[in-house]
């Protein structure tokens, strides 16, 4: 069945002299997998069309296997991302997680609409650290492992102040704190931001202000929450970590 839809490349592998296989993330059928016929050509429309971060319009056959692309046209081709190291790597880590922790042609349109927003942002815009924290924690949720942010994950207490547990998986309230006494303690203006990073849409964010030892706290609370229930290794978040030592 042609199907039209629109779509982000977020992963390409070659195939065979000159063909590649490009995995999109689309607005209609979430991630699909689709033979793109001559793209490794230089010359060829579908060369400019798969690219990684490329946002386009697709004209898919669609098949239960590997479907085939038969036309694509480029609506934004993302090109402050792909031509600067840093935003390569977020933007390349991003489209890992979305292949990662999604199922194959599974509709997803706020997802994708996600998706959408944190690569604008990175290509406009110097700081994408939020954005990605915000997205991380959305996409937990699809991939079934998002930690409980709005009460206490033993209790259901919503009354604070609270610590967040890597190993109880969210929220511990006062009196269930003890569960876990390595539990790192939060401000309310933190947990607030930890929720409503999950929460909100990143469209409905206009300039957050967070101290740069909060951002590193809630950084590092993220990536060992991943740590302990993602259960993919990611090749680009490897190389991110390297790139933090070096600037």
């Amino acid at each position: 069945m042609l199907e039209k839809m629109e779509g982000i490349v977020i992963k390409t592998q070659d195939y065979g002299e000159s063909h590649k296989i490009v995995t999109l993330f689309s607005d209609k059928l979430g991630k699909i997998a689709a033979i793109a016929r001559g793209a490794k050509k230089p010359k060829s429309r579908m060369a400019a069309v798969t690219q990684p971060f490329i946002i386009g319009e697709f004209f898919i056959y669609v098949n239960s296997g590997l479907s085939t692309i038969q036309q694509g046209d480029v609506i934004d081709a993302n090109r402050q991302i792909r031509e600067d190291i840093l935003k390569t790597a977020y933007a390349s880590y991003v489209a890992e997680l979305t292949d990662k922790l999604t199922d194959s042609q599974t509709p997803d349109p706020q997802l994708y609409k996600q998706l959408n927003e944190t690569l604008n942002w990175m290509a406009e815009k110097e700081d994408a650290a939020i954005p990605i924290m915000m997205y991380e924690l959305k996409i937990f949720i699809r991939g079934g492992f998002s930690p409980v942010l709005d009460k206490c994950v033993h209790c259901g207490n919503k009354a604070g102040p609270f610590v967040f547990s890597i190993a109880e998986g969210g929220f511990l309230c006062p009196q269930c704190k003890h569960f876990d006494r390595e539990a790192i303690s939060l401000s309310d203006k933190l947990t607030q931001l930890l929720w409503m990073f999950a929460e909100v849409e990143l469209e409905r964010i206009g300039t957050i202000s967070v101290k740069e030892e909060n951002r590193k706290l809630l950084r590092q609370i993220i990536d060992a929450y991943y740590d302990a229930y993602g259960g993919y290794y990611l090749k680009s978040k490897r190389f991110l970590r390297q790139l933090d030592k070096l600037l």
